[in-house]
């Protein structure tokens, strides 16, 4: 053990992390970057197929977006929002504009995608009040949704093994289905079928039950942290448009799927949703530096707008709010967007994506491979044909991903789907290779389940 896994085995408490696991067990200490890859502290190289937990976009050390972190830095390195303006959150928000959907004028700054939804959905029961409609202050949210995790972003979220310790805490919502056809219990027999069952139970709760409801919250085409779940094509567009029919707000959390992961800019694109608000984090920095922001259309935020006495302001902040360094990072961000045309150089990654999950799908403990573009998950099952899965004292999942790493691909799982996520800037050849070891892994554990040589996994890492 070296001196910093010492030290973080005796002072760090780790995220989504069960420390007892965690402490009796080896870890890996990262030392650097460069590009896809990190290297540990023995100088060992691993391809990131999960853009260090979905935020990295344009790849490890890059340089331009050092150089705009240190110019800003040798200018100023953080000042407040409160009572003053900085340069780079106000260009940085005039081109946040110009690239989400039309409508969406004004950003709200935060930390983080916790932060940013929370933040809606403070909007969302404010702006009703001062629209005259204080009776509308609930809200609709997916199964098994994940919205982050403050106390009112866990509200809007109900993924069990995250959420149950704390509903004492929260503030009902109503649930509407997941819209995962994989998932699904409803008596449908195609997709589209689905949809339609989807739409339907949607719109039957808005007819009684619009004039209380504040906001639908939404993550658009596929629920991440839910295990990768992906929404059938027409489901945005049919909850935009019944949102819309019934005066509800649509908030769209891209926190995870925006900044191209789908292969467009934002997923709501995909089915041209405008919707009332959008949260994003993670990529907006390019995996840099923590930053959020919630966009709104100015009917939002002009409902804000009055005298002091009146007491409308939005009284939510944070203390590095439209940090400069972040805020500089995020506008070199987009720049490469624009400069290497990023968006349009994913067809052949999502297509080398796509032919691998295509053989991985035929896997026999192989349950679903499925993708959205950029992104995907591999859904494990000890019988495929029925749908059983594993015993989840297993730790089937986050076994694979932990034997990968003497494969030198560091990936990671949420329960038994081993989710695939890696920076925009991989090639079609660094995919073909992170796949590959990824499948090498794969077909090594499931040569112990054929054997029966079969021992739960200890993986304080899995989620």
């Amino acid at each position: 053990m070296n001196k910093w896994e010492e030290l973080d085995k005796k002072y760090i408490w780790h995220p989504f992390t069960q420390m007892k696991g965690w402490l009796k067990n080896p870890q890996l200490v990262i030392d650097h970057g460069d590009g896809v890859k990190l290297y540990d502290t023995d100088g060992k190289e691993y391809l990131d197929a999960i853009s260090s937990l979905w935020v990295n976009i344009h790849g490890h050390r890059r340089k331009e977006i050092n150089e705009a972190i240190i110019a800003e830095l040798n200018k100023v390195e953080h000042s407040t929002l409160l009572g003053l303006i900085n340069e780079p959150s106000a260009e940085l928000a005039e081109k946040l504009v110009e690239v989400t959907p039309e409508g969406l004028n004004k950003v709200f700054y935060s930390d983080d995608g916790s932060t940013a939804v929370e933040a809606a959905i403070k909007i969302a029961f404010q702006y009703w009040n001062y629209a005259g409609h204080p009776e509308k202050k609930d809200f609709i949210n997916l199964g098994d949704s994940y919205h982050g995790d403050t106390v009112g972003a866990v509200s809007v979220g109900n993924v069990e093994v995250f959420h149950k310790a704390y509903k004492p805490l929260l503030f009902s919502t109503h649930r509407v289905s997941c819209p995962s056809f994989y998932h699904t219990k409803m008596d449908v027999r195609s997709e589209k079928e689905f949809l339609d069952a989807l739409l339907k139970e949607l719109e039957d709760y808005l007819k009684e039950h619009a004039s209380h409801t504040a906001a639908m919250i939404i993550e658009p085409l596929c629920q991440c942290a839910a295990g990768m779940l992906m929404q059938p094509k027409g489901y945005i567009k049919g909850v935009r448009d019944l949102t819309k029919k019934y005066n509800v707000l649509l908030i769209v959390d891209e926190v995870a799927v925006g900044f191209g992961r789908t292969g467009l800019m934002y997923a709501c694109k995909h089915e041209n949703v405008l919707p009332d608000m959008m949260c994003l984090s993670k990529g907006i920095s390019a995996g840099y530096l923590p930053l959020g922001a919630t966009l709104v259309t100015d009917e939002i935020y002009n409902a804000f707008l009055g005298e002091p006495t009146e007491y409308k302001t939005f009284y939510h902040g944070h203390s590095y709010t439209g940090n400069n360094l972040a805020c500089a990072a995020g506008l070199a961000s987009l720049r490469i967007f624009e400069n290497d045309d990023v968006i349009a150089g994913l067809p052949p990654k999502m297509e080398m994506i796509r032919q691998h999950f295509e053989r991985i799908n035929a896997m026999e403990f192989v349950g679903d491979a499925r993708q959205c573009g950029m992104l995907g998950g591999i859904e494990l099952m000890r019988d495929k044909a029925n749908k059983v899965p594993f015993d989840p004292g297993l730790l089937m999942a986050g076994g694979i991903c932990q034997n990968a790493r003497k494969y030198g691909l560091i990936i990671r799982n949420i329960g038994d789907v081993i989710v695939f996520m890696p920076p925009l800037c991989s090639t079609p050849v660094e995919i073909d290779e992170m796949l590959s070891r990824l499948t090498k892994s794969m077909e090594e554990i499931f040569d112990r389940v054929r054997n029966r040589n079969m021992d739960a996994f200890s993986d304080p890492c899995a989620f």
